[in-house]
């Protein structure tokens, strides 16, 4: 069987939110248009317009109050509502996942699953660096404890299934799905559009970051390091840390709130390198930088080590610490970068190469092959 011929149903855990989850769920939805989307909870109001096209089908939790708005507050019930969910029953050839939270722990029986996993369960395998990042307090993190060792539990045992098998986003998410699951896993990049991006024939006096601004993502190294240096940096973003990155920042460093994408591709292309300061899963924004053919400066960990050809299209800062970064970026020669060698590492994780390598793992699997 053909996947063009295949039915097939796509799993999302939550549609309440646009972000790097949904643009590739997005582009599944595009390779398969037929297959209905099942997910937690939908808020349409949210969600592109496209959304209201599609066949989504939601879960009894899309009904709780606040749900849309807090999903968070509900995080012990999404292993409830996926588990309910019997996918076996319906006449699917396969169910394919977009998974970071528990969507993968649908019934499926004997219909295979391909999981394209985004993280295994970060507040369940990571519990207290989500607990500090949702400002728990110390009680209600105690209290939680018991619950959270359930839930690791269970999404250990769902993640046995033999009729399931896992991709990884990056190596970061490849080591994880070994160390967190005991399973082997076959990397495909996340689709980014490239093809938006092209390099400008001049460049302006600047440092950029585009980022939500909240505080995993450290943009606080980069605000104190390039406020130490007194070079400028551009910060494109909104999030709940503005008013902290703001009281820490000096005279170099701007603010400039939510930039819309039509802008971005420009912005990207004007600048002298990209600061990457926080641990991704894998990163979008570096890859769109360097598909404006512009390097960039990261912290050497998670996804940014598939991405970045040191010494080539960026380099690396070693600790998360405000003079380590500051060190990376005095050493860092902005001028003996190639921007064409920037392009042409971007390329390798454009669209096209995406949707043929998950077109090759949907065919193996169809065919009766469930190892990568």
């Amino acid at each position: 069987m053909s996947s063009n011929d295949a039915n097939i149903a796509l799993l999302h855990d939550w549609l309440n939110q646009h972000g790097g989850a949904e643009r590739v769920l997005e582009h599944l939805h595009y390779r398969y248009p037929a297959a209905p989307v099942y997910s937690s909870i939908y808020w349409r109001a949210k969600m592109p317009d496209a959304y209201r096209t599609w066949d989504i089908r939601t879960t009894w939790m899309d009904r709780l109050p606040g749900v849309h708005r807090h999903h968070q507050w509900y995080f012990p019930l999404y292993a409830l509502a996926f588990a309910r969910l019997d996918l076996g029953r319906e006449p699917f050839d396969l169910v394919l996942s977009n998974k970071s939270g528990f969507c993968h722990g649908v019934n499926t029986g004997a219909t295979p699953q391909l999981c394209y996993c985004l993280s295994p369960t970060r507040y369940v395998w990571d519990y207290a660096t989500y607990a500090a990042r949702e400002n728990l307090s110390p009680a209600v993190k105690l209290a939680l404890r018991p619950l959270v060792a359930l839930l690791r539990r269970w999404d250990y045992q769902v993640a046995q299934r033999p009729a399931t098998q896992f991709i990884a986003i990056s190596t970061e998410i490849q080591r994880r799905i070994r160390r967190y699951y005991d399973r082997e896993s076959q990397i495909i990049f996340p689709p980014v559009d490239v093809a938006r991006y092209s390099l400008a024939r001049d460049r302006e006096d600047y440092y950029l970051i585009v980022s939500r601004l909240v505080p995993y993502k450290r943009i606080d190294l980069a605000v104190q390091a390039f406020t130490r240096l007194g070079w400028p940096l551009l910060i494109a973003g909104a999030g709940r840390d503005r008013p902290a990155l703001e009281n820490m920042a000096g005279p170099t460093v701007r603010f400039l709130g939510y930039v819309p994408d039509a802008n971005l591709p420009s912005l990207l292309a004007r600048c002298k390198a990209f600061v990457f300061p926080g641990f991704e899963d894998f990163g979008i924004a570096p890859v769109e930088a360097q598909a404006a053919g512009r390097p960039v400066i990261a912290y050497r960990a998670g996804g940014a080590l598939d991405t970045i050809v040191e010494g080539v299209t960026g380099g690396f800062f070693e600790e998360a610490t405000v003079d380590s970064l500051t060190a990376a970026l005095r050493a860092f020669d902005v001028d003996a970068v190639d921007p064409l060698a920037c392009r042409a590492n971007a390329e390798r994780f454009s669209v096209q190469r995406f949707v043929e390598e998950i077109e090759t793992a949907v065919a193996r699997i169809l065919a009766g092959g469930l190892e990568p």
